[in-house]
């Protein structure tokens, strides 16, 4: 079981916890047979509607941050977040992950799934050298190039990774998020590109520090500061990973609402070329009141 050690209070900043106190987790749901997820995983009842948010990583299954988002109400009603911690040992397999998050979206009835990570590579034709369309207009920190290409060369691995996670749940019967001009049918089964450091930005708030540099009061601060703009609740306290998955996760509930006031989507459509997946679409978070036009899922 993980535990928080004592840290930053909370209270002081108004939060209804403290960020790095003595906190038990309850078992992990990845440590139980994939069948028999615990009640809190699997329940299928909703007022709302939900999405399912994932800060990907592949060293340790613990390091991944698994949040499911659900407003229950309306559009513009609170959020609620389900931290789901998974703590298996060893690490991460793409198609094993893809399984479980296939099955726990099938049996909460998720219809959009985020995940932070690059879904493809670079089209030989969008007139840059490096990145894709996405990449260039937020600016990553790494850019995804041609197949096997990735700057700097140290993120190839995580790069691949995240690749293999989206084909196989493609092959489970999800599909990368496209768009039309006009509003089509309610989405489903659509996986969703999410970029953290760009949303903290794109909501106007100053971005969550690296995990490596990232002390419990800057994780409290950032906590407070999205707490403030959009009012959300959890169910124990994020860590970094879970926290991050909480502000990517945020465009998906404007997705399922179809709420073209809260989301902004950028670069180009997917698509198949010479083999592989090109290009992909990015969706960030809008600050509440600010809208730009969301162009709706066919």
């Amino acid at each position: 079981m993980g535990v928080y050690h004592r840290g930053f209070d909370g209270d002081a900043a108004g939060l209804p916890f403290r960020f790095g106190a003595k906190f038990q987790l309850r078992r992990s749901v990845a440590s139980r047979p994939l069948l028999a997820l615990p009640r809190s995983a699997t329940e299928t009842y909703r007022v709302g509607m939900a999405v399912l948010s994932v800060d990907l990583a592949f060293s340790r299954w613990s390091d991944l941050g698994i949040v499911l988002l659900e407003r229950p109400q309306s559009p513009d009603g609170p959020i609620h977040c389900e931290i789901l911690p998974w703590t298996d040992p060893g690490q991460v397999d793409a198609n094993i992950l893809a399984g479980r998050l296939n099955h726990l979206c099938g049996v909460r009835g998720i219809n959009i799934l985020l995940l932070d990570g690059p879904q493809a590579w670079k089209s030989c034709t969008n007139g840059l050298e490096h990145a894709r369309v996405s990449e260039r207009q937020l600016n990553t920190a790494a850019k995804t190039g041609l197949p096997g290409m990735v700057k700097p060369v140290t993120y190839r691995v995580f790069t691949e990774f995240c690749i293999d996670v989206y084909d196989a749940l493609c092959r489970r019967g999800w599909r990368r998020l496209n768009t039309v001009p006009q509003p089509g049918s309610a989405p489903q089964r659509v996986l969703v590109e999410s970029y953290p450091h760009a949303a903290w930005k794109s909501l106007g708030l100053k971005p969550l520090p690296s995990k490596r540099r990232s002390k419990i009061s800057d994780l409290a601060a950032a906590y407070s500061a999205l707490r403030t703009l959009i009012p959300f609740t959890t169910n124990r306290p994020p860590n970094h990973d879970q926290l991050q998955a909480i502000v990517g996760g945020l465009p998906g509930l404007a997705l399922d609402h179809r709420n073209g006031h809260a989301a902004r989507i950028v670069g180009n459509p997917p698509l198949r070329e010479q083999g592989h997946w090109r290009e992909g679409f990015i969706v960030l978070p809008l600050p509440p009141g600010k809208s730009l036009e969301l162009r709706w899922l066919d």
